[in-house]
């Protein structure tokens, strides 16, 4: 079953959407984060806030994976360093 939305604004009493007559009718390009089929079409930016918020969300946590893949690896290095200042000391002793 395919649902008809009506193009109705909240922000102007729910009357009919005024399209380019509006700030918020806006150009919208990118992939849909939930299908990764390209988008080209414009629309209410009211209407694009939950795929926004869902594009938002992937994002944070890829950025959040990046962080953590490089605090591990600064880790890491750290231990080696650690460990070749901690053998230098040995041999001087």
């Amino acid at each position: 079953m395919q649902i008809e939305v009506e193009a109705n604004c909240p922000l102007n009493n729910f009357e009919p959407c005024r399209k380019t007559a509006c700030a918020f009718f806006v150009s919208m390009r990118g992939t849909n984060p939930n299908t990764g089929a390209e988008v080209d079409e414009w629309g209410c930016a009211v209407a694009w806030l939950p795929l926004l918020l869902v594009e938002n969300a992937q994002q944070q946590r890829q950025a959040g994976a990046a962080v953590e893949s490089f605090r591990n690896e600064v880790v890491k290095q750290s231990d080696k360093l650690m460990t070749a200042a901690q053998l230098q000391l040995e041999v001087i002793k």
